[in-house]
């Protein structure tokens, strides 16, 4: 049996890598190949090519390099022609995922999509184009069944990868003789993101308010550096703030998360990660204007992130655009460290819907009974 996979970006190849691990101990004699990254290639996937000579970021990169990316797809096309898979894994990466499935379904190949188009937040009419072309569907939030289903889609939560994989490498003890704190004292955590733009709009204000929280109360500062980051940026902007905040490596955040009481932190993956570590976040997001007006028109949600989506309800104080200001943060810090447990336990229900361990095996299995016919 042969099984093709396409993951276009680091998180994709992330999710591809647990993926082929678990279906190479169903399935050891069955072929993975693709599009992917080191990480898949390690895990057993026979890379036909790597994703990290095409990936680019914006839409003048995008522009710049479409015929690079447009002979991607039509190699990746022929290979498709040429290998016959019995199945096409989506992971994620759908402006080129979706492109790279309609011209194999054209072919005959069946389709999984993991990790589908966010059609429950915005441009619900994918639902229905994506149904069309994809024989299965696998989510990783409960959240995104409802649309999927509507539009006929047969659409699977097999629980969430995160459940798996975000855990301390250290015990409590352990970290907080790593980073060279007391168990009495105070920790809460910065994390602006990775992304410039992130870090350019939201740092200043986290800034701010450390400043202000470290004249009410003894608290100590991290700020967990994401991959790829500038750290002499980030310690420049630390230093011209006049204040006291130790920069670490993404490496060791989940153990520098368990020990945390507090966090403020830009909405997305790395929310969902801290409330799975039972940390509380302050959680902040902020655009150009005319990204948000935009934004404003196309996306229909109550919350924006994740932990409150799951709940329901604003379990996480979220702030945005204008009410990005160090005071709030400050405020909303200190009404968290007062209020911890409460939330935590919130928390706790919350992440509760994510399922339990072992999410990749069960998709693992779905993507070999997929790649078999059979789709129950």
């Amino acid at each position: 049996m042969k099984i093709m996979m396409s993951a276009g970006e680091a998180s994709g190849d992330v999710h591809g890598a647990g993926l082929a691990r678990e279906i190479r101990k169903l399935s050891p004699t069955t072929e993975l190949f693709g599009l992917g990254g080191a990480l898949m290639s390690a895990a057993g996937v026979r890379l036909v090519r790597d994703y990290k000579d095409y990936n680019v970021m914006g839409v003048v990169e995008v522009v710049r390099n479409l015929r690079r990316i447009l002979r991607l797809l039509d190699d990746l096309t022929e290979i498709i022609r040429l290998e016959k898979p019995d199945l096409l894994v989506l992971i994620d990466y759908p402006d080129f995922n979706w492109r790279l499935a309609k011209r194999a379904k054209k072919l005959g190949v069946k389709i999984l999509s993991y990790i589908p188009p966010s059609a429950w937040a915005w441009r619900k009419g994918r639902a229905k184009s994506c149904a069309e072309i994809a024989d299965v569907f696998v989510a990783i939030f409960p959240f995104e069944l409802p649309v999927y289903q509507a539009a006929g889609a047969k659409i699977f939560f097999l629980g969430n990868p995160l459940v798996d994989t975000v855990k301390p490498s250290l015990s409590a003890v352990e970290a907080r003789k790593l980073f060279g704190v007391n168990e009495s004292e105070r920790i809460v955590l910065l994390m602006p993101g990775s992304r410039r733009q992130e870090i350019k709009l939201l740092l200043p204000p986290m800034l701010g308010a450390v400043k202000i929280l470290s004249s009410t109360r003894p608290i100590k500062f991290f700020l967990p550096a994401a991959d790829g980051v500038d750290k002499a940026n980030l310690q420049r902007q630390i230093d011209a703030a006049g204040v006291n905040v130790t920069i670490t490596d993404s490496a060791r955040r989940y153990d520098l998360m368990q020990i945390a009481d507090a966090a403020a932190a830009t909405s997305g993956t790395v929310v969902l990660e801290a409330a799975l570590l039972n940390l509380p976040c302050v959680v902040l997001y902020k655009m150009a204007p005319l990204n948000f007006f935009i934004g404003k028109l196309l996306v229909d949600i109550k919350f924006f992130s994740l932990p409150n989506i799951l709940a329901d309800e604003e379990i996480l104080t979220e702030l945005l655009q204008e009410a990005v200001t160090s005071e709030r943060i400050a405020d909303e810090i200190l009404n968290l460290l007062d209020n911890r447990a409460h939330v935590v336990e919130k928390l706790q229900s919350a992440c509760a819907k994510l399922g339990t361990s072992g999410a990749a095996s069960r998709v693992a299995k779905k993507i070999l009974d997929t790649a078999r016919g059979d789709n129950a």
